[in-house]
């Protein structure tokens, strides 16, 4: 077998997972009969949705623990604050970030008690977290059920059984936090970072100038001049109107998005050739890329492409959470910690040759893991509307981790393109899967049971694959293939 061959084979062999889904998608969704708009617009909306928690897994697997089923605790800590939020009242997103102030201590105070328990079981943190989110769902219940109404008086009609003791099976958020951080418009978010930047840059610069530090502030000026400019311009009229809506046109989405990686190369390009100079700099990186945007700008005149592109609506603050916490996990590898948690994940014994505090590390991953994840479970909420108050964070794991594993991550290893792959491919088929299967068997019932099977078929498959990849190991020898099976 030629190399080129060889290298296509390893090619697929490493992207299985993902290609099997990808077929399995193609193949629901012709089944189905749904059209293209109808599922793009279903799944833009799941992702907004999940999209936030399943990127709370990387931090877990990037330190070697495995992935994290004790997300239930984090998504726990969320409802705990909804529901005090909800019978204090407040609404919006005041009450919203209310949930957050409140959840986030509680996160972090259950992150900690969970790293400091995977300590002691290092090497079955999975098995431990499933079992801890079991426990803790039963203390959550007891909780609920007995504690709240019971112990601390509660008297709220609309959230409490009659008699006085337990929470009800359902709580409307309609009138608090749904959609409380999906409507946040446009102009909001550019408003706060405006003034985030001009505090911090104002900051920077008075600091430099009172240590004498030697820190040139002419930068600074230049991007509060920026920052200006931008506040500026959104006090044009037909800025205003645009900037004012919560919710994005994908099509906008989309152009907005190839302008600015188009500008981006353009930039690298003139940075690194004309005002650097760097005689290595590649240029044809940078060129490929602004190719690529440039055939991407011509697909949006695709009349199938762009029916879709004008049928489909994001809310704009919360992908831009989404997009934070993708920038987040790759700035956290380039820190100290994130090296840390890098080096114990490959291996403790190295970690504690190297003076890594590998505990330390671990309990700060499981911290950040847990907080995200109950960051994640407030978005979620708010999103749906309406919060099962004893089964809302049950399957959070389970469809969480299944997403993560279909976008070809594993135990080992996941990046934020495994974790967003993950959930488009998951949720297409989670979208149209009923449906596939009440046309193909033509029973409703068995198009449920067919839903069934995707949300828990898929982390056994995926698993199994994944195993198999980590013990089968195909080899080349005197230019042919050969499989060995690994001692692990």
């Amino acid at each position: 077998m030629s190399e080129s061959r060889h290298k296509l084979m390893n090619k697929i062999l490493d992207n299985k997972v993902v290609l099997l889904f990808v077929i399995l998608c193609i193949g629901a969704i012709y089944a189905s009969g749904n059209p293209l708009t109808f599922v793009s617009a279903e799944l833009f909306t799941r992702i907004g949705r999940n999209g936030f928690m399943v990127l709370a897994l990387l931090i877990p697997v990037l330190a070697g623990m495995g992935l994290n089923f004790g997300i239930t605790i984090g998504a726990i800590a969320a409802q705990i604050a909804v529901f005090w939020v909800v019978y204090w009242g407040f609404k919006g997103i005041e009450g919203f970030l209310l949930g957050v102030l409140m959840a986030t201590p509680i996160a972090i105070l259950f992150g900690w008690m969970v790293g400091r328990l995977f300590n002691k079981m290092k090497g079955a943190e999975m098995i431990a977290g499933m079992v801890l989110g079991y426990f803790a769902d039963g203390l959550y219940q007891l909780f609920f059920l007995y504690v709240i109404g019971g112990i601390i008086p509660v008297d709220s009609p609309r959230l409490i059984i009659p008699g006085g003791i337990g929470v009800k099976n359902t709580i409307d958020l309609a009138d608090n936090i749904k959609y409380s951080l999906d409507t946040v418009s446009m102009l909001t978010i550019i408003e706060i970072l405006f003034f985030i930047t001009i505090a911090v840059l104002v900051i920077r610069m008075g600091y430099n100038l009172i240590r004498k530090t030697g820190v040139s502030i002419v930068k600074d000026i230049i991007l509060l001049v920026l920052a200006g400019a931008v506040y500026a311009a959104t006090f044009i009229p037909q800025m205003e109107a645009f900037l004012a809506t919560d919710r994005l046109l994908l099509l906008h989405a989309v152009l907005i998005g190839i302008a600015a990686w188009t500008l981006i190369q353009l930039w690298r390009i003139v940075n690194n050739k004309l005002i650097l100079k760097k005689e290595d700099f590649n240029i044809k990186q940078p060129i490929a890329a602004i190719i690529a945007m440039a055939i991407a700008f011509g697909l949006t005149y695709a009349k199938p492409v762009e029916e879709i592109l004008m049928y489909v609506y994001i809310p704009v603050t919360t992908y831009l959470c989404i997009v934070a916490l993708c920038v987040f996990n790759n700035m956290l590898l380039k820190t100290r910690l994130g090296q840390n948690m890098r080096t114990v994940g490959q291996s403790r014994v190295v970690a504690n040759a190297a003076g890594i505090n590998v505990d330390r590390t671990r309990i700060i991953a499981m911290i950040l893991s847990t907080v995200l994840a109950c960051w994640g479970q407030l978005i979620y909420l708010q999103n749906i509307g309406t919060f099962s108050t004893y089964g809302a964070h049950t399957q959070v794991a389970q469809f969480t981790i299944a997403a993560l594993l279909v976008g070809g991550a594993s135990v080992q290893k996941a990046t934020n393109k495994q974790a967003i792959i993950g959930v488009i491919l998951f949720h297409t088929l989670f979208i149209v899967a009923p449906q596939a299967g009440k046309q193909l068997f033509n029973n409703a019932q068995l198009g449920e049971y067919f839903r069934v099977f995707v949300a828990y078929g898929v982390i056994a498959v995926s698993l199994a694959m994944h195993a198999w990849k980590t013990t089968i190991k195909p080899a080349v020898k005197d230019g042919k293939p050969k499989v060995t099976t690994s001692k692990a």
